[in-house]
């Protein structure tokens, strides 16, 4: 995938981070992104720091709908993505 891909699929789940804020406040659920100090903003930033934003805003997203339903997603799936975060922050360590 390219980097601008990265930057759009980035956007997109701000977006949808942005659209659950508004429904409830996860402020809380956000630190670790937050954290990452990158937006989709920054095309400076690296196409791997950038993948790195969309797995972990994948994550919070998955633990806020968990919240809300506990049903609406599988733990394999919130599982899956919090494994592909910690290999992305060790791939990026390197």
């Amino acid at each position: 995938m390219y980097k601008d891909e990265m930057i759009q699929i980035h956007q997109f789940l701000v977006y949808v981070l942005k659209y659950l804020e508004n429904n409830q406040d996860i402020e809380f659920s956000c630190k670790k992104y937050i954290s990452l100090n990158i937006s989709p903003h920054h095309i400076h930033k690296t196409k791997a720091e950038h993948k790195q934003a969309i797995f972990v805003l994948s994550n919070t997203i998955s633990e806020v709908v968990r919240k809300e339903n506990v049903d609406a997603i599988p733990d394999n799936v919130s599982n899956a993505l919090w494994s592909l975060v910690k290999k992305s922050q060790k791939n990026n360590l390197n």
